[in-house]
């Protein structure tokens, strides 16, 4: 087995001291079924895959607990589910976020302005929080971090429910998606009007977040790349990325899986960016060694 986040650390290549560069790899949707849980695992143990994101209510949830569990040095963190996913609470407790089966809407633009527009829906979303919270701690693994599916944690009122909570939720690092759009120019082609208008809506959402992250004392990395790849996280990509990381501490995020995303399994389990990020002497790390 490989451990990513030791086996820079052991490479002979010096320039890793002094290059200040470090790199957070991480997979969100860890839960969601058993092929997204063995690709986590397989490119955690084979790869450069450092971090996994939790969803405590998706179907293989247990499975990813357990293989968690085996894996001590994988850091998981929450990917807190309010859009495309079911609750942890009953559907009559929280019944303007879901519907009868317990699920949220699909529309991630209609949640949002739901959430933002509707102040009665405050209080269902923070129990809803809370449980997603309380279901993760029940657990027994070490929160390594805070994130949200599509990224709902920055939306403005879910992100003060947490801010307002995050003593009591026990959460230290959170992934602020800040995505720069004139690397990503350099780096990928293509839905230029898609990354253009998602990094314009991030970069407002970060500029919004990084204040109060910083003045509340959490965590985060200067940059997280793969928002404006959405399922295009390829080999190509990361060894244009490993090339151009900027100093400092960034996240990578992806989707891997053993079907609908297996080009992401591929990047993350590619000998040849092993060893492009051992010779570019990049650390790996995980939230917790922020």
């Amino acid at each position: 087995m490989i451990d990513p986040v030791e086996a820079v650390a052991e490479c002979g290549d010096q320039r890793m001291a002094h290059s200040g560069v470090r790199l957070i790899v991480n997979a969100d949707d860890f839960g969601l079924s058993s092929s997204v849980n063995r690709a986590v695992i397989r490119a955690h143990r084979e790869g450069i895959l450092t971090t996994a994101s939790l969803m405590v209510n998706a179907p293989a949830f247990g499975e990813a607990v357990a293989m968690a569990q085996e894996n001590p040095r994988l850091g998981v963190g929450l990917h807190l589910t309010l859009v495309c996913g079911h609750s942890a609470l009953p559907p009559g407790t929280i019944p303007g976020l879901v519907n009868a089966q317990g699920r949220f809407t699909n529309d991630s633009g209609v949640a949002g302005l739901s959430y933002y527009f509707n102040r009665r829906l405050r209080e269902q979303l923070r129990r809803e929080i809370h449980a997603q919270f309380e279901k993760f701690r029940a657990t027994n693994l070490r929160l390594d971090h805070l994130n949200g599916h599509l990224h709902l944690h920055l939306h403005p009122v879910v992100f003060s429910l947490l801010m307002e909570d995050g003593a009591q939720l026990g959460f230290e690092s959170v992934r602020l998606t800040w995505d720069p759009l004139a690397l990503n120019l350099r780096l990928a082609s293509g839905r230029l009007g898609y990354r253009a208008m998602h990094a314009l809506i991030f970069k407002w959402l970060c500029a919004r977040a990084r204040p109060v992250l910083e003045q509340r004392g959490f965590r985060h990395t200067k940059a997280v790349f793969g928002l404006l790849q959405n399922g295009r996280v390829d080999e190509a990509y990361v060894s244009r990325l490993l090339s151009n990381l900027p100093g400092g501490d960034s996240e990578l995020y992806s989707h891997p899986s053993l079907d609908d995303f297996k080009h992401e399994f591929d990047a993350l389990t590619s000998p040849r960016v092993r060893a492009q990020l051992a010779g570019l002497g990049i650390k790996l790390i995980r939230y917790q060694d922020l």
